[in-house]
């Protein structure tokens, strides 16, 4: 049975952040579904690029999955500001599910109240409301997976894949889309 993973978009996401590690992880076929949490189903991203999502956060609350992504960009803020995705991350994180946050995004684990205790990073622009962040690429905590921002959406999508599926397959999806370090067979 593939892995399943929802990835929460709203208004205002980092579209490197979202659409590298969903394509990563259909490579590795993994059944991704792209949640918009308002209302609709068309999202606009930091970059005006329009997506459509697969479903509505709403009608997904009742849907078995394996991990959580978030991604940053300006909906963050608007993200750690709803009820509903508040309680997401926590349903996912205290099932001891997967919960990925990259860029800003850390912020929302933040105010669902999951990141105590934990390491983790995330863009430098939220380094004054949480001074603990590391400076790695990509850090994974237990059931917790953190990035810095788009440049290292990559190695965020990668370390996902290596979370849910392997390592091998992580290192093979690396090779063919030559990742600098890696060398196809």
């Amino acid at each position: 049975m593939p892995k399943k993973v929802l990835i929460l978009l709203e208004n205002g996401f980092e579209e490197i952040e979202t659409i590298s590690p969903i394509d990563l992880l259909r490579r590795a076929e993994v059944e991704v579904t792209m949640a918009a949490v308002g209302d609709e189903l068309e999202v606009t991203g930091k970059t005006g690029i329009r997506v459509t999502a697969d479903a509505l956060l709403a009608d997904c609350r009742n849907e078995a999955f394996d991990a959580l992504i978030v991604p940053g960009g300006p909906a963050a803020k608007v993200l750690r500001k709803n009820p509903m995705v508040l309680k997401t991350v926590r349903d996912f994180y205290e099932k001891e599910l997967l919960v990925a946050a990259i860029c800003a995004a850390p912020t929302v684990l933040n105010e669902a109240a999951i990141l105590g205790g934990k390491r983790y990073t995330g863009h430098f622009s939220i380094a004054e409301e949480l001074p603990d962040l590391l400076p790695d690429a990509v850090v994974q905590d237990g059931n917790l997976i953190t990035s810095r921002g788009a440049g290292t959406a990559v190695a965020f999508g990668l370390a996902i894949v290596a979370d849910l599926c392997s390592e091998g397959l992580a290192q093979e999806i690396a090779a063919s889309i030559c990742v600098p370090g890696t060398s196809a067979s």
